[in-house]
């Protein structure tokens, strides 16, 4: 039942994956990769496809299918394209600044907050006078920048009233109605 499971990878021109049982290896020109995979899912790489199958249609070995698949080619898309997210910082005095892989939030308490980010990905901060602050992350990784981005922006979660917190840019926020005065 799995078509993603059963649709090939295309490998593109300067890209290799070798396979070892349990571990795939992706490189490309943006880096290299290794993701650990199921020994039980067969890999099949000939002219220039990557084919994944499977054992028997179990539940499990249908599920580990299609994750496989879905895995190395994001794995291929991110030697080959890579990865951008950009975080939007609303609030009022709300900054980001980076120095290295030192990031350095603002964003409404006492202090501020360090973010060490590692060295896989790449951050720049800028601020544009009248416009938010915006983090922006670049990695060849999707687990990992999908992994610190989701951390970045659990330090200041959107509340739903006035909409302040950080945001992945052009995230739409439902917005709640506040009190209303009683007559």
């Amino acid at each position: 039942m799995s078509r993603i499971g059963k649709k090939p990878i295309t490998i593109p021109e300067g890209v290799t994956i070798t396979h070892k049982p349990g571990q795939i290896t992706v490189k490309g020109p943006k880096g290299e990769l290794v993701q650990d995979v199921s020994e039980e899912i067969k890999v099949s790489i000939e002219d220039g496809e990557c084919i994944f199958e499977r054992p028997t249609e179990q539940k499990k070995h249908k599920a580990l299918h299609g994750l496989t698949r879905a895995l190395v080619a994001n794995m291929v898309e991110g030697v080959v394209n890579g990865y951008k997210k950009e975080l939007e910082l609303v609030g009022v005095g709300y900054k980001a600044t980076a120095q290295g892989q030192l990031l350095e939030l603002n964003l409404g308490y006492s202090h501020s907050i360090f973010f060490q980010v590692p060295e896989e990905i790449k951050v720049t901060a800028a601020t544009e006078k009248g416009k938010n602050p915006i983090v922006t992350l670049e990695s060849n990784d999707k687990q990992l920048i999908g992994q610190v981005a989701a951390k970045i922006k659990s330090l200041r979660k959107v509340e739903p009233y006035k909409g302040k917190g950080i945001r992945f840019v052009g995230e739409r926020i439902r917005r709640k109605a506040g009190k209303t005065a009683a007559k």
